[in-house]
Formats: structure tokens, C-alpha cells, sequence
């Protein structure tokens, strides 16, 4: 019923300062700007690839005004997923026990994890217009300790089939996960991490912040136009040995200070597929 990822939702404090990174970095446009009340904020919406980030700055009190004085600056404070009948999916997410409010013709959808509220919404399946570097999402990474527990959650809220999901590990973030693929043979899904050394970068966020989103993935075809975007320090690149930087390394991680308090990594075309269950479809440089 899901189909893809197909937005992020940050709550920030400053929405122009985001926005502003997001086109400067990612060459992405803004497309909407208008107000939330179920939400207690405004909300700013820019189009990157084939999906939108939506940036929700507090007008009073709410969730979003909630969750900054909480978390105390920008994060990333939902991910959004497409769906083929989302009133069908907001159905299944509330018999499954999740918390569901209409907005419009899309649905939050909020399980516990852990004790902390895990934010989805569901929208519509549409055509967009691309804009940027980008050219489209496909993850948003949840962080949680007991991985099975919410991999369960996530699925029965969904009505996924876990006969399509993957694993994945790895040693050098020091983390174990479920990519917990919509549909098979597509890679659009929602990761759930267990970080496994609470010394490197993922498992101090997890230890400071508790079950939580921690980044989203994007897929773009020129990653070496966005490495020039970005300042020295505001990037992690993944370029193999010998690889002359002429040519697309195989993934970056733009660091969330660079994108308004998002976390964002970026492969080039088909190099998910190296840890999403199909190796063999990745296309050699």
C-alpha cells in the first residue's frame, strides 16, 4: 500500500535558514508555503528530486513547538511515505494501534517507540516536478534499541510484508539494521538501526536522544556537483581508492548543520542496491 518515501518533515526554529541551505546545496525550489493548525506551526515546503521537504517552524503551541523544546534545535521530525489509498493505510495504522489525524487528504501517523513519538505521514500518490541535484528520496532511518520490537510496529502500521525486508551491518558506523522495503524489488523503505558502539557518531546520537530519526537517503546523479556545494567539514565522502574525483564517489553524508538539521545522505544511481538485497543491479564506474 506504501509506495515511496516521498518527503521529510523537520521542525526547526528557522525555516528561512533551512530553506536557504536546502537550494544552496541541493539546488532545491521552493513550491509552497501555509499553515498547519492541527500542527501549531507554518509550514514551508521545497521540492528536492521528486520529493519534498517540509519545514515546520512553531506559530505558537503544538507538537512541532513540543518537539524543539525537547530536542532543543532542528531534526528531522517525520517521514512521509505515498500511498496508493492512504485512507485505507491511516485504517491499518489505527487498528495496529497507532495514533491517526487527517490533514486534508494525507494522515499523521504517530506509533510509540521506546517512549518516544515516531512520526509518519501518508499522502497521496502524485506526479511532481523535479528540482535540483537530487533525485529522490528512498530512506528515513529510525534509531531504536530494541530493533525487532520496532521493526513489528512499523510493519503492522503498515500492513508490510516482512518476507521483502533486509538486513544490514555494519562495523564501521557500528550499527545493525532492517530495511523494511515497501514493495519488493523497489528501494523505498523506512531503516530501523540498532547503533552497536555507543563510541562512534551513531551510537552517541542514539545514547543522547533515544528512539528517534536520525537521517533520510536520496539517490542523484551527479554527486560531484553537490561535493562542490558544500564547505570543507560539512561532508563525509565515500570515494573508493583510485577513484579520480572527476568521477561520482559512491556516497556522501551532508552533515546536518549543512541542511537546516538534516542529516542526508546521498549514493549515485544504483549503488543502494549494494546493501538493499540486489547487489548485482549495481552499475560499475
Amino acid at each position: 500500500m506504501l509506495t515511496e518515501v516521498d518527503r521529510l518533515l523537520v521542525a526547526t526554529p528557522d525555516a528561512a535558514a533551512g530553506v536557504s541551505a536546502w537550494k544552496r546545496v541541493l539546488g532545491a525550489e521552493e513550491v509552497r508555503r501555509d499553515s498547519v493548525p492541527e500542527l501549531g506551526a507554518v509550514r514551508t515546503v521545497v521540492r528536492a528530486g521528486r520529493s519534498d521537504i517540509e519545514f515546520l517552524q512553531p506559530d505558537g503551541t503544538g507538537p512541532v513547538a513540543d518537539a524543539l523544546a525537547r530536542r532543543g534545535r532542528a531534526h528531522v521530525w517525520a517521514a512521509g511515505a505515498a500511498s496508493t489509498d492512504p485512507a485505507a493505510a491511516a485504517r491499518i495504522a489505527r487498528s495496529a494501534g497507532a495514533r491517526v489525524e487527517a490533514e486534508g487528504d494525507r494522515y499523521h501517523v504517530e506509533l510509540e517507540i521506546e517512549g518516544a513519538p515516531i512520526r509518519f505521514v501518508v499522502s497521496p500518490e502524485g506526479e511532481r516536478e523535479p528540482a535540483g541535484r537530487l533525485d529522490f528520496l528512498y530512506e528515513a532511518t529510525v534509531l531504536a534499541a530494541d530493533q525487532a520490537g520496532a521493526v513489528a510496529k512499523i510493519r503492522d502500521a503498515f500492513g508490510l510484508d516482512e518476507t521483502g525486508f533486509t538486513t544490514i551491518t555494519s562495523e564501521l558506523f557500528g550499527y545493525t539494521g532492517v530495511l523494511t522495503l515497501f514493495r519488493p524489488g523497489q528501494l523505498h523503505r523506512f531503516e530501523v538501526i540498532t547503533p552497536i558502539d555507543p563510541t562512534k557518531t551513531m551510537g552517541r546520537y542514539h545514547s543522547r536522544e533515544g528512539a528517534s530519526f536520525y537521517m533520510g537517503f536520496a539517490e542523484a546523479p551527479d554527486l560531484t556537483v553537490i561535493e562542490a556545494a558544500i564547505p570543507v567539514g560539512g561532508v563525509t565522502i565515500d570515494r573508493p581508492e583510485g577513484r579520480p574525483p572527476s568521477l561520482n564517489p559512491d556516497q556522501v553524508w551532508i552533515h546536518p548543520p549543512t541542511l537546516g538539521g538534516v542529516m542526508l545522505g546521498v549514493s549515485r544511481p544504483s549503488m543502494a542496491w549494494t546493501w538493499s538485497g540486489y547487489p548485482e543491479r549495481v552499475i560499475p564506474l
